[in-house]
């Protein structure tokens, strides 16, 4: 910065101090040369050598005179040299000034800019948070979709494996629709290669749209072209879908209305200790009871041949054969050999599973889904695996007939959603105790309605009075209504089995479904019944007590009368005239009436024991159902209608 030039006085500046002015010139002459002709000075008279000396005097004057001009002179310049230093030092600080001014306005805009910097820093990290944010969510529904479509290939997959076995095990029965099929699998094949065509040509107009803006009216005009084309297949895709209901139900009708599925259950750990006490001693029997003591393996196996009865299967191909031979020993002491044959629609060996049986009885559960009525029954002697059939365990794999069925008709109805079905579900639980129907999904104690029967000539559909029909969303909700039913079951303990169900149990699941597209409607219903076990009263024990004699009686009465029905059924099939069917004998015949008349697919599951102190009932069970396999009831009609389209 310049400094005004009144702050540098003279006195101090370098040049300045080496000039004598004349003030101190005349400070250091004697004062004799000072005094003026007004003093008067007494001196000695002038000599010549006073005169001589004053003359050196005034050249002494003269030369200071001089000097002091020449210092004046200098003094001169030094002022203008020093004028022209401060004029520079001025114009040094003004562009000092500038350059600050300048420099300070580039602090500002700096400063400002370093704030806008830091702002637009802020808003990068908050947009940075909210990108992460968001790709964590994108990964997380991307990784819930991938669980999804991983679901849904498993059960993809498992649908195809089914079907594969179905096509293997019905090959011999459909050879008479093998053309049909063909024909249809071609056409759909034909169809899906259309799609497929359509679509790659769609996709090529887009391309071409894309690139070739000028064309773009032609291109709609093919394009739309195109969607109508995928318009047509779709409908055709449609017909197909109703023809191949069609080919299903003939399937299902050559396989007959009435078909009767007959499985042995495994042989377990308490058939043999029951076994071994007939045979054993009881201390062997109470240790092995109490956990104190177990047979070795060999000795485990040879008591599990003596429980056994001998049953064979010669049919591994079709598995539809059961032989049964005993060995007796007559009053004469000789051997005594009887063999019996019996064949069903499909014989279950004891180490068949829970998702074997039922791959035999989707199809039927798919049936409901097509307007038909379908109903299941289980039938058997107590404690040779009737509820375990029909209702199962608690894991996935021991899940029974019913809620398979259940998740069947939803997965269908699921699949039928893309080609415009839509339907509505509902369920009812009826136990019939004593020939008394009490609602397992009610609420209080039972008896307290009275509940009656009532059948609908023209549709066909089996209705009681005063239960509690219950809307069906998911298999889950199903599984909780079982859980409900089964703790409101009447049960009880006899000799034949520990906890032996005491009543019928019917669960009716229906189905309504319509579609918008093609303006059709069906409605179906499925009936899964699982029977009291049938039991002498002497095998059983209730003899001895009054409320069991009851019931036994009450049951015993109750499939006394499906068999009358059966055979009635029989005699009509045969031709014997328009005999009288006892439909009303029991509460049980009478709620089957529309699954035993005709109006029904109907399949009986024979539950079998594999004990040998089981076998005399066993033999009435297999001769029961053999009775029930070769009774016609007619064709089964399907519940549909047609509405103009939306």
């Amino acid at each position: 910065m310049v400094t005004s030039t009144s702050s540098y006085p003279h006195a101090t500046s370098p040049v300045l101090s080496r000039i004598t002015t004349p003030a101190r010139i005349l400070r250091a002459t004697p004062a004799s040369y000072l005094d003026g002709p007004s003093r008067r000075v007494s001196h000695p008279p002038l000599d010549l050598s006073r005169t001589t000396t004053t003359a050196a005097t005034d050249d002494r004057f003269q030369s200071l005179q001089e000097q002091i001009s020449n210092i004046e002179t200098a003094r001169a310049a030094d002022a203008a040299r020093l004028d022209s230093e401060l004029a520079q030092e001025r114009a040094k600080r003004s562009d000092l000034q500038a350059s600050h001014e300048a420099l300070s306005r580039e602090l500002t805009a700096a400063k400002s800019q370093e704030l806008a910097q830091r702002k637009e820093l802020f808003l990068a990290s908050d947009e940075l948070s909210a990108v992460r944010q968001r790709h964590e969510r994108e990964v997380s529904e991307l990784q819930a979709d991938l669980r999804k479509k991983d679901r849904e290939l498993r059960e993809l997959n498992e649908d195809l494996r089914m079907y594969q076995g179905d096509l293997e095990r019905e090959r011999e029965t459909v050879k008479g629709l093998k053309a049909t099929i063909a024909q249809q699998a071609t056409a759909q094949l034909s169809l899906t290669a259309q799609i497929t065509a359509m679509q790659a040509e769609k996709t090529a107009f887009q391309a071409e749209y894309d690139r070739t803006a000028g064309s773009r009216a032609d291109l709609a005009l093919q394009l739309e072209r195109t969607l109508r084309r995928c318009e047509e297949l779709e409908r055709e895709a449609r017909e197909g879908e109703t023809v191949r209901r069609k080919l299903h139900n003939m399937v299902q009708e050559l396989k007959g209305n009435i078909r009767v599925f007959c499985r042995v259950r495994p042989v377990l750990r308490s058939d043999i200790i029951s076994n071994a006490a007939l045979v054993a001693s009881t201390s062997l029997v109470e240790e092995i009871t109490d956990g104190t003591a177990s047979p070795d393996p060999e000795q485990e196996a040879k008591m599990r041949e003596e429980a056994m009865a001998q049953l064979a299967y010669p049919d591994r191909l079709d598995r539809k054969e059961i032989v049964v031979c005993s060995s007796s020993e007559s009053a004469t002491g000789q051997e005594r050999k009887g063999e019996w044959q019996f064949t069903f629609d499909k014989v279950f060996e004891p180490h068949s599973t829970q998702s074997e049986v039922f791959e035999e009885i989707s199809q039927l559960a798919q049936s409901c889904t097509d307007g038909y009525n379908v109903c299941v029954f289980a039938y058997g002697q107590t404690g040779s695996g009737k509820s375990f059939t029909m209702e199962g365990g608690q894991t996935e794999a021991t899940a029974g007939m019913i809620p398979r069925a259940v998740e069947q008709v939803f997965r269908v109805a699921d699949e039928l959603k893309t080609k415009g079905w839509q339907y509505k579900m509902e369920g009812q639980f009826l136990e019939i105790y004593n020939e008394t129907i009490n609602d397992l999904l009610g609420k209080g104690e039972f008896d307290k309605k009275k509940h009656e029967i009532k059948h609908e000539a023209k549709t066909g559909r089996t209705t009681v009075t005063d239960v509690n029909v219950v809307p069906l969303s998911s298999p889950t909700q199903v599984r909780t209504l079982l859980q409900l039913a089964q703790g409101r079951r009447t049960v009880a303990a006899t000799l034949m089995n520990e906890r032996s169900s005491r009543s019928h149990s019917v669960f009716t699941l229906r189905i309504r479904g319509e579609n918008a597209l093609t303006g059709e409607s069906c409605e179906g219903s499925l009936n899964l019944v699982d029977l009291a076990g049938s039991e002498r009263l002497e095998k059983s024990g209730a003899a001895s007590d009054k409320d069991r004699l009851k019931e036994t009686q009450s049951i015993n009465k109750s499939l006394s009368a499906l068999g009358d029905v059966i055979a009635a059924l029989g005699e009509k099939g045969e031709g014997k005239g328009d005999k009288h069917i006892p439909y009303r004998n029991s509460k049980l015949t009478y709620l089957l009436q529309n699954s035993l008349s005709g109006n029904s697919k109907t399949l009986m599951f024979l539950n079998l024991s594999p004990l040998a102190t089981h076998l005399n009932e066993s033999l009435c069970s297999l001769r029961f159902a053999t009775k029930v396999n070769n009774t016609s009831i007619g064709t089964a009609k399907k519940q549909t209608a047609k509405h103009a389209p939306s």
